[in-house]
């Protein structure tokens, strides 16, 4: 086999090799030689000692890099007579293949979230930039949990999730002016599963729920798979029709209904207090839990009305989660409810998942009782307060209809004028990941209408793309 790096440089001196360990650089050379077919299935691959006097690295950086590709799939180890390549049966970009596709749906957009795009080409997706993010923070505080109670790490957590969290939790719904005790609140992973949890403990196959219109896409393909009819309610500037809410309330006698108070998405636009009460007199009205979901809370950075605020846990079930301020992958989210509600929302944790990991909620802890987190939303907030309006008069100049510009947060929802599923195909083709609207309405319709993330909109590439299409 040839050298893996390019003529002339060591495997410490390849392009691109900025910041990128040897044993790195080792696995990512190897790994595409195989998925591109230059190394093909059994071909045995250099010797540990041959491979590091070709390469110009120690024995032990080849060692570290066989033993990745192993892991991988790429490598397959022989006792006693080294190292051969394997081709994977998934190898490719994930991205790659699904530019195959020749139309949207919802699972078109959650699989190429995790393809291999860039974050800052996602413009579709409503996660920040991750140089937006405190990794430094974060990998501290990991390092600080692991240095505490190792014990506690070898066991399963508790139903309710780190007691110490939810206490920490506690205050922070008391600064949305929401009492509720450590007894009330259930950790999860993420609002995905909150929700999950709770259609599971209050509803059977053939209830109905109802959600806004547009609303957040993930919860929909959930619904489907757990037998429940969905109905959707328009979505105005100030929050959901109250009329169409009476109306179908008292026809389909709905279990829930699931509104997004503050900063909602797709559209970014807030409940007013007006509609926030007419909202809780019809639930009480038609006897119905209301779920509020309420991910970018700490993006918002004014007063904002929320139903759990004058509900105070009775009729609504509060959810949140941290993944879009601190780190998506931490996986750690929460609801707060009625008590006797939450000690079944624990029962039923126990049924499907056991606990969530410990792990994740003691660095959230951490770093909210640090004090370290309102110093980061702090900064979140001043970044994509700088960026809001200069993206946003660029998407207006190029032609995007916005009628509510938001004074907060990073999502915006724009009238593209044409269909915005072929907008999204041909956006993959140049590898930019966008958000048609058909996505976020229960039924799919062809729409116009697309979510842009404010924070990852306004780069040169996307704005190029866009400008090519509307010029």
């Amino acid at each position: 086999m040839k050298s893996q790096f390019p003529q002339g440089h060591s495997a410490s001196h390849g392009p691109g090799s900025a910041g990128v360990t040897l044993v790195e650089q080792l696995v990512r050379s190897i790994s595409a030689q195989i998925d591109e077919g230059r190394l093909s299935q059994g071909e045995k691959v250099p010797s540990i000692r041959a491979q590091a006097q070709e390469q110009g690295v120690s024995r032990f950086t080849v060692v570290n890099a066989y033993e990745r590709l192993v892991a991988l799939g790429y490598l397959e180890s022989r006792s006693g007579s080294g190292f051969f390549a394997r081709k994977r049966p998934n190898a490719g970009p994930l991205a790659r293949r699904q530019k195959t596709a020749e139309s949207v749906s919802r699972s078109w957009l959650i699989w190429n979230q995790f393809g291999s795009l860039a974050r800052a080409n996602m413009p579709g997706s409503a996660l920040l930039p991750a140089a937006w993010l405190d990794a430094d923070m974060l990998a501290s505080t990991v390092r600080a949990v692991g240095r505490q109670n190792l014990d506690s790490m070898l066991h399963y957590g508790t139903p309710g999730g780190f007691l110490p969290l939810r206490n920490q939790l506690c205050l922070k719904l008391a600064e949305c002016e929401i009492s509720a005790k450590p007894e009330q609140i259930v950790l999860t992973s993420g609002v995905t599963q909150a929700i999950d949890l709770i259609c599971r403990e209050l509803t059977v196959p053939g209830d109905t729920v109802l959600v806004e219109d547009p609303a957040w896409y993930r919860m929909f393909a959930m619904f489907a798979s757990l037998g429940l009819k969905v109905i959707g309610i328009p979505r105005l500037a100030d929050g959901p029709d109250i009329e169409r809410l009476q109306a179908c309330a008292r026809q389909h006698k709905p279990k829930l209904f699931l509104v997004n108070s503050v900063l909602q998405n797709p559209t970014g636009t807030s409940v007013s207090a007006a509609k926030a009460h007419s909202i809780l007199q019809t639930a009480e009205h038609e006897d119905f839990l209301v779920i509020e979901t309420d991910v970018f809370s700490d993006f918002h950075g004014g007063a904002a009305t929320r139903l759990a605020t004058l509900d105070q846990l009775r009729r609504v079930i509060y959810v949140s989660s941290f993944s879009k301020t601190l780190s998506a992958t931490l996986r750690v989210g929460f609801l707060a409810c009625d008590q006797d509600l939450a000690a079944a929302l624990m029962e039923q944790k126990l049924k499907t998942c056991l606990t969530t990991s410990e792990i994740g909620e003691r660095v959230v802890y951490k770093v909210l009782n640090d004090g370290h987190y309102r110093k980061h939303m702090a900064r979140i907030r001043n970044r994509v307060a700088a960026v809001r309006e200069p993206t946003l008069r660029k998407l207006q100049a190029i032609g995007l209809k916005i009628p509510t510009p938001p004074l907060y947060g990073v999502l915006v929802w724009a009238d593209t004028g044409v269909d915005s599923d072929t907008l999204a195909i041909d956006g993959l083709a140049e590898d930019i990941l966008l958000a048609p609207g058909s996505l976020f309405t229960p039924l799919q319709s062809p729409s116009t209408w697309m979510r842009f993330n404010l924070a990852t909109s306004g780069s040169a590439h996307i704005l190029g793309f866009l400008s090519k299409r509307f010029g």
